[in-house]
């Protein structure tokens, strides 16, 4: 027996750091493209040009960077307290990871062609659906509390919330061009909306 949970520990312990290794590769994929502008600067040019001519490119480098960080640091919260994985679970992970692989594919169409609506919905929907996933893992996790230590755990409704913030700003991108990918900034009302919807949640009569 002692063998069998030392086994399904090591299980997932060797799943979390395939996880966590396609993660770093995929950030690490986010900045090659911005490498490549280096050599613009061999015919005498300023980097001042550089920088202001390939402005969206680092634009969404930063904010892909700063998504993909935020999702990872929810699914590393979500996972902490496991001691032992499922089929289920190993499965979640791996949709999520595809998630994660893909993001820097849409990061690069939205430097080359950031105003085409698909790109936007490629780009908000693979982050919304990556958070998605996350949410899931987190229910799973708190549905099976044989798998964790015990410790305090945070449901599913962080990632609901985020995730609903950003197809609120992806509405926003659709239906107003102009505002280019700025709407995304409301993950900055993350905190202050998710204790809202605990408030009103708190409210209902039982």
């Amino acid at each position: 027996m002692v063998d069998a949970v030392r086994e399904r520990q090591r299980d997932l312990d060797r799943l979390l750091t395939f996880v966590d290794a396609i993660v770093a590769i995929a950030i690490t994929l986010l900045v090659l493209p911005l490498v490549e502008l280096a050599p613009e600067l061999e015919d005498g040019g300023r980097v001042a040009d550089l920088l202001r001519d390939h402005s969206d490119q680092l634009w969404a480098f930063a904010l892909s960077f700063y998504v993909i960080a935020r999702i990872w640091i929810s699914q590393h919260h979500a996972v902490a307290p496991l001691l032992a994985g499922s089929a289920r679970l190993t499965g979640l992970l791996l949709v999520w990871t595809f998630t994660i692989v893909v993001l820097p594919f849409p990061t690069s169409l939205v430097a080359a062609a950031g105003g085409q609506a698909l790109v936007k919905v490629l780009y908000v929907g693979t982050m919304a659906l990556s958070i998605l996933v996350v949410s899931a893992l987190r229910a799973e996790v708190l549905w099976h509390p044989e798998l964790r230590d015990g410790s305090p755990y945070e449901g599913p409704l962080s990632g609901a919330v985020t995730a609903g913030l950003l197809l609120l700003a992806l509405l926003v991108m659709l239906v107003v061009p102009a505002t280019s990918y700025f709407p995304i900034l409301v993950l900055l009302l993350e905190v202050p909306v998710q204790r809202a919807v605990e408030a009103l949640r708190g409210r209902r009569p039982a």
